[in-house]
């Protein structure tokens, strides 16, 4: 009989979690429809289960970061509907021809050598309205809407997650120029910040991404999407200190009570940031707190600095914990955003930085699978 090999953290993602988020984005896109952005491994949470999930869910139009993300989804759902954000190359762009990608059109280089060489194939257009990142002008849109049609029109917001900022209303308004000018060309403007921002943002084909994973879509207010990941650590040593001793590397934190100090196996090789540290990184010069964990019943915050396979936490507030036991990083008790704020990043960063060494677990109902 074989046995596997412990692990020292594991993320475990609701599948049916994301399933409902993504029928409740689906239900706001509406008269249009819901997408899913599932690049990068989906968010870090694994494709080759989110994406049959999505599809279950009743999601047919998948956007990708690259071609071989393309070729991979492909491979799990051979019928899927994928588009390319960036094809890199012309042999990229001939990659998503041959293969029957939608690829998405940056410039005017690369929509002349579709014109040439895509064999009538259907392609994206992106047109830049204000990130300065991706895609045509307004300007060149214009001038390309006479000579091309897209299958689909897209742009992308800068500051969907600040409802107030003025660049939503400037973005939207140079969309809508552009968008005039390609007839019945399906459009897609909205992110998942973007599909909060009302109605007159709506587009056929809205592009959820984090907000399927369980992120805040937008800064500062409730969010309404349900928990999908939750990120934990074993507890590989429970121990005792005194007062006026100190914790981890540097010495940079001394403690001020006894305090049980829980070890739990999991550290910045396995993705969780040292900047979460709670002394000792640059972070915390303001005095602000560092991240904690949630055990026991109770919160427990980091102590010292996180090392590259372990981290301290301060059990001392939390019921009986003990060697074995399983502490929340991010999840059901602790929110995703709330642990990326204390890191010092966002909660796209965080899942997609989630390491190798890190077991993932897949539940769907009652079920579930490693």
């Amino acid at each position: 009989m074989t046995f596997p090999l412990p692990a020292g953290a594991r993320l475990t993602v609701d599948l049916t979690a994301m399933q409902d988020n993504w029928r409740d984005l689906d239900a706001r896109a509406r008269p249009g429809r819901a997408g899913a952005v599932i690049k990068a491994d989906a968010y870090g949470l694994g494709v080759d289960f989110v994406a049959p999930a999505l599809a279950s869910a009743g999601c047919r139009t998948f956007f990708v970061a690259f071609p071989a993300e393309a070729v991979a989804l492909k491979r799990i759902l051979a019928d899927a509907d994928v588009v390319v954000f960036n094809a890199l190359d012309t042999g990229g762009l001939a990659v998503c021809r041959d293969r029957g990608f939608t690829p998405t059109l940056n410039s005017t280089a690369e929509t002349g050598w579709w014109l040439e060489n895509g064999r009538g194939q259907p392609a994206a257009l992106m047109v830049d309205t204000g990130v300065n990142r991706l895609g045509l002008t307004e300007t060149e849109a214009l001038i390309c809407a006479g000579r091309f049609r897209p299958r689909l029109l897209m742009s992308h917001l800068a500051c969907a997650d600040e409802p107030a900022h003025p660049m939503n209303r400037a973005q939207r308004e140079s969309f809508q120029r552009i968008r005039g000018a390609f007839g019945e060309t399906e459009s897609s403007l909205a992110n998942s910040a973007g599909m909060f921002l009302g109605d007159e943002f709506k587009s056929d084909i809205a592009r959820p991404g984090i907000a399927l994973y369980g992120g805040a879509p937008v800064a500062g207010q409730p969010n309404p999407m349900r928990t999908v990941a939750t990120l934990e650590a074993r507890i590989t040593q429970v121990r005792r200190a005194k007062a006026g001793e100190t914790v981890s590397y540097g010495a940079t934190q001394t403690l001020t009570r006894d305090t049980l100090i829980a070890v739990a196996a999991i550290g910045y090789a396995d993705g969780w940031p040292r900047s979460a540290s709670a002394t000792g990184v640059a972070l915390r010069a303001d005095g602000s707190p560092g991240g904690e964990g949630f055990v026991g019943g109770g919160f427990a915050p980091i102590l010292g600095r996180v090392t590259m396979d372990a981290t301290l936490f301060d059990a001392t507030d939390c019921g009986d914990v003990k060697p074995g036991d399983w502490i929340e990083l991010f999840g059901p008790n602790i929110a995703l955003d709330d642990a990326a704020v204390h890191a010092g990043t966002i909660s796209y960063e965080l899942l997609t930085g989630i390491g190798k060494r890190v077991e993932r677990r897949y539940a769907a109902g009652m079920e579930t699978r490693t």
